[in-house]
């Protein structure tokens, strides 16, 4: 299994397309967004100002890429060639394949994170404790693992053609209504409420919190706690009933 997991993370790595939409594409978008707003403009209804809102918001949405778009479709492909399905002949046991792909996403995901923070740090003059950077990195980290296993879930679902498209949808509109995009005080109250039940939304706070030197609140960790379950348990189910198919 380590040999997999070796090779998944090269293969990710040396992919150029997906590195550039996972490192360079959020740090883009959050000087595009961040640039122009002031350093001590604050978001409506919160103690963060803008630069620090889209520092957390545009680092998720890079991992939120890596974990999510990486193993949808990379998965799909390979069952439509017969990867997966050669796969199974090896001593291989099938939680191999799934922990290499999470794995892999993992380790994409890190880049993103460190660039954004830099990028911010340097572009807006963001500051903050050591002990926030390394708190931010870990827990953006860690809550990208529920996007993983949702990658892995959709993989399993979804047939080649029809992996991207959607994808796609789940993709920007977790990432939009979740408030990685824009703050969700401007968006009407009845789309707050819907967005607070978001993985995004969850995930995004805990970054918050920690900016403001709060611990993250236990609703949000226990609504990702939650996400993760149901899409570790969605994918776990899709991937034998694909191995029963095969």
């Amino acid at each position: 299994m380590k040999t997999l997991v070796a090779l998944e993370i090269k293969r990710t790595l040396r992919n150029k397309k997906f590195m550039f939409f996972t490192v360079i594409y959020p740090s883009a978008l959050f000087l595009m967004i961040a640039g122009t707003a002031g350093r001590t403009a604050l978001v409506p209804h919160t103690d963060l100002t803008m630069p620090l809102y889209y520092t957390v918001a545009m680092a998720s949405f890079g991992a939120l890429t890596a974990a999510l778009m990486g193993n949808s479709e990379r998965i799909a492909k390979e069952r439509e060639r017969g990867w997966v399905r050669q796969l199974r002949l090896t001593p291989l046991p099938g939680r191999g394949y799934v922990l290499a792909k999470i794995a892999a996403a993992a380790v994409a995901t890190l880049p993103s994170i460190v660039v954004v923070f830099a990028v911010a740090a340097v572009t807006k003059g963001v500051r903050m404790d050591a002990w926030q950077w390394f708190a931010l990195t870990g827990a953006i980290w860690a809550g990208s693992l529920v996007f993983a296993a949702l990658g892995v879930a959709i993989g399993y679902l979804a047939t080649g053609d029809a992996v991207r498209p959607l994808t796609m949808i789940i993709y920007f509109g977790l990432s939009i209504l979740g408030g990685l995009w824009m703050p969700t005080t401007a968006y009407p109250q009845w789309l707050q409420d819907i967005a607070g039940y978001l993985p995004t939304h969850a995930y995004a706070a805990l970054g918050q919190a920690i900016e403001v030197g709060d611990a993250p609140h236990a609703r949000d960790i226990a609504l990702l706690a939650g996400y993760l379950a149901l899409f570790a348990g969605a994918a776990a189910w899709l991937y034998r009933k694909d191995t029963r198919r095969a």
